[in-house]
């Protein structure tokens, strides 16, 4: 349906930095801060999308394209 656009290395670094921005919007939940945990989580979210389905909007719209091709 929708064409890969996200691999190698940008893919896994999407990930890991995803999940250590779930660990930061819980911490600032847990310290009151709920502005930033909310805008911190969006933007874990959007990662890990990015992560999952490799395939990124924004890479579409500037045409970078870093999944190697069989």
């Amino acid at each position: 349906m929708f064409e890969r656009n996200v691999g190698g290395l940008d893919r896994i670094a999407r990930g890991v930095l995803g999940a250590c921005l779930v660990a930061v919007a819980f911490g600032a939940f847990r310290a009151g801060r709920r502005s930033t945990a909310v805008a911190v989580a969006l933007g874990s979210a959007g990662l890990l999308f990015n992560f999952a389905t490799a395939r990124c909007g924004l890479n579409k719209l500037l045409g970078i394209d870093t999944c190697p091709r069989e």
